[in-house]
């Protein structure tokens, strides 16, 4: 079997279901990092605004 110009032969069965799944755990852990980071930064904010409330 060739994909992508690659000769994968008999491998293919193996090879290409492991780069769906490394594929798709690069996309989970993408997401996962933006989702916490702009979680942490509404928290930041938050505080923040807190912070200077009381400054006042």
């Amino acid at each position: 079997m060739t994909v992508l110009g690659l000769d994968l032969g008999k491998y293919a069965a193996f090879i290409l279901p492991a780069y769906g799944l490394t594929a798709g755990f690069f996309v989970w852990i993408i997401a996962a990092s933006l989702t916490a980071s702009r979680r942490w930064r509404r928290v930041a904010e938050r505080l923040q605004a807190e912070k200077d409330a009381a400054d006042r």
